[in-house]
């Protein structure tokens, strides 16, 4: 069986974020890391190179693959701040609906700027994703 590809680095969170280049999205990026940090009490770390995570939890598939991911996060995209919802969207469409301007995939919010969406509805957002993965899975951090 395959490893997972995205695991914690011992990687500075700090250098990750001041080494994007664009003054506006290392300012979003930096809020977004500080709201995540206060939603889940847990300090960021990186997960690969590209990653800021919060909080990490055990899952087994009943195909028997298991492993470790995080609980929410983030990363600074070419195109666009991407953030990890990780049980995906259907249930949030009311939030969904007030959110802003964004694009979506699986368990990937992606946005522009953070001028974009409303930050409020973000943070309700991250809260209740976080807390559905806590009431499915083991929690290790």
């Amino acid at each position: 069986m395959s490893e997972n590809k995205t695991i914690p680095t011992e990687k500075r969170v700090q250098d990750y974020l001041s080494a994007i280049d664009q003054p506006q999205r290392k300012n979003d990026c930096s809020q977004i890391c500080d709201l995540m940090s206060s939603i889940t009490g847990k300090e960021p770390k990186m997960w690969g190179s590209s990653i800021v995570g919060f909080g990490t939890y055990e899952y087994k598939y009943d195909s028997g693959r298991e492993g470790i991911m995080l609980t929410t996060g983030f990363s600074n995209r070419k195109q666009a701040i991407t953030l990890y919802i990780m049980n995906g969207f259907k249930r949030y469409d009311e939030l969904m609906n007030k959110l802003g301007k964004y694009k979506t995939g699986k368990s990937c919010l992606y946005i522009k700027r953070l001028s974009d969406i409303d930050i409020n509805v973000l943070s309700d957002l991250i809260s209740q994703s976080v807390k559905a993965v806590e009431e499915k899975y083991t929690i290790v951090d």
